[in-house]
């Protein structure tokens, strides 16, 4: 599965560097019986469906004209925008995060919880600070980043 990401990574990035888009993530995934190769994609001021559109076509047909298929088995293609919660994977995404509000999901329990949502108030190397809102007060909650499963832009309500 890593080197179908590889090969679709590869072949994605001049797609989207020509058109000044970013890539998010590639995934490629079993759900029942379906496989789903899924590529998000962004840019400044957000993604439309047609440029979704115009990815996916212009990916396709390079997927369709290597000779040595790359994905054996049947599978669906899907472009889409990481949508309002985009996951934080680069190191220049948390740093575009800073002052966000934003989910943090560890491997760990800190003070008996694995799920943390508050603003991004710090970030080094080693550790991220969140100003999050316990009831009616908020605290400023320092997690050390190799704790970090996942991380989030989330919504407030």
């Amino acid at each position: 599965m890593s080197s179908v990401v590889e090969t679709v990574t590869d072949l994605v990035t001049p797609i989207l560097d020509e058109h000044n888009f970013e890539l998010v993530e590639v995934e490629f995934v079993k759900e029942g019986k379906s496989w789903f190769l899924r590529v998000f994609i962004d840019k400044e001021g957000g993604i439309d469906i047609e440029e979704c559109a115009l990815v996916s076509e212009q990916l396709s047909d390079k997927l369709d004209s290597i000779d040595t298929d790359p994905i054996p088995q049947a599978y669906f293609l899907e472009v889409s925008s990481p949508g309002a919660e985009r996951p934080l994977k680069k190191e220049e995404d948390y740093q575009k995060a800073l002052g966000q509000y934003i989910n943090v999901s560890l491997y760990q329990n800190v003070d008996g919880e694995k799920q943390y949502q508050g603003f991004l108030k710090d970030l080094t190397e080693d550790e991220l600070t969140l100003t999050v809102k316990i009831k009616t007060r908020t605290k400023d909650m320092v997690f050390d980043r190799k704790n970090i499963a996942k991380a989030r832009f989330a919504i407030e309500f």
